[in-house]
């Protein structure tokens, strides 16, 4: 039979055992006392510290392969600017199901309302379930909830979207009636624009489900933000990376934001460190063009602002009608400071307005 541990403790010492010779009485007395019992004691309870050990921060996110590179990224930029959360198990990942990962089977615009990707995270940050929530910013509604803040953006990637197909090189290749698979309202009504002789197809999943599906010949080819791609190290399935006078990107495209709750402090230092400013305010111009638009999850919208070569900020606009069959687009330019950047957001969305006039975003 195997001895356990716990019979070697209480085993006779080898000098009484039978056949050895009794050591004298003076020298059991004078030996130290044996420590092994205590050192498995203290082995258990520093077991039992690491298994209750508290993560410093829980990043919130969802479980797509896209949003857990982009909560990769921000954990490793969280530990390279502070020391103590480059430690194990000093920042944790949680995983959280939104409503627009458990609806599949349906277009976007027909589950509706803002938040579709950011409900479910934003109600586990304020409910204090997670310290910090990552998002893709073309996902964040253009209001937060009572006692949450996004107080930063991470470096902005590509813009552009990417053209994908196994048969053309680009969209005015594709043969008339080839089917186009866009979950997105924005690229459907473009493509319909300048190619209405195309048909344009809902196509949900993230981005791995989606080329598989283009692989079975579900659609001809589709169309994925460019920035993802290169998050996920997937560009080599890229046909043709369009312009953004062909495609013009949605809102905040490329951008990721971190928000923390508002009385949080220390989250929001330790995330302040990450923004980058120039991200920033491009992405606070586009949001508030869409804000002043108040369009709907019906409504296509695209809207790009970037910094030029001397320094100015240069917006571009855009609404269009679902089928393509109405584009409107307008533009700005000014100094690169949050004001006059929001303020040129602003004035393009109500030039737009009322543009369109009555019912155009009645949709």
């Amino acid at each position: 039979m195997r001895t356990t541990t716990h019979q070697l403790l209480i085993t006779a010492p080898a000098n009484l055992r039978p056949g050895r010779r009794p050591a004298s009485s003076l020298a059991l007395l004078s030996r130290p006392p044996r420590r092994r019992a205590t050192v498995v004691r203290a082995a258990v309870a520093v077991e039992q510290e690491v298994k209750t050990k508290v993560s410093l921060v829980r990043i919130g996110t969802r479980g797509s392969p896209l949003a857990l590179a982009q909560a990769h990224e921000t954990r490793d930029k969280l530990m390279a600017t502070h020391s103590e959360l480059a430690e194990d198990g000093a920042i944790e990942i949680i995983i959280i199901k939104t409503t627009g990962d458990k609806i599949l089977n349906q277009p976007l615009a027909d589950i509706g309302g803002k938040g579709l990707f950011t409900k479910e995270i934003d109600e586990a940050l304020l409910e204090g379930k997670i310290d910090i929530a990552v998002h893709s910013m073309k996902d964040v509604p253009t209001y937060f909830p009572d006692g949450m803040i996004l107080p930063c953006n991470l470096p902005r990637e590509d813009v552009r979207d990417a053209f994908i197909c196994l048969t053309a090189k680009s969209l005015s290749e594709l043969p008339a009636g080839s089917l186009v698979g866009s979950a997105s309202l924005r690229r459907q009504s473009q493509i319909l624009y300048r190619y209405p002789s195309l048909r344009v197809v809902n196509f949900r999943g993230n981005v791995q489900t989606r080329l598989k599906k283009l692989k079975e010949g579900e659609v001809q080819a589709t169309l994925l933000a460019l920035a993802g791609l290169k998050r996920l190290k997937m560009t080599e399935h890229v046909t043709a990376i369009l312009s953004v006078e062909e495609m013009l990107p949605a809102i905040a495209q490329g951008a990721i934001g971190i928000a923390c709750r508002s009385n949080d402090e220390k989250m929001a230092n330790y995330i302040s460190l990450l923004n980058h400013e120039e991200t920033r305010l491009a992405v606070a111009c586009e949001r508030a063009f869409l804000e002043t638009l108040d369009g709907s999850c019906r409504t296509p919208i695209a809207g790009y602002a970037c910094r030029d070569e001397n320094g100015y900020c240069v917006f571009r606009g855009l609404v269009a009608s679902p089928d393509g069959s109405r584009v409107l687009e307008t533009s700005r330019k000014g100094s690169y400071t949050l004001g006059d950047m929001v303020a040129m957001g602003k004035d393009a969305g109500k030039e737009l307005l009322a543009t369109a006039g009555p019912g155009f975003f009645d949709w």
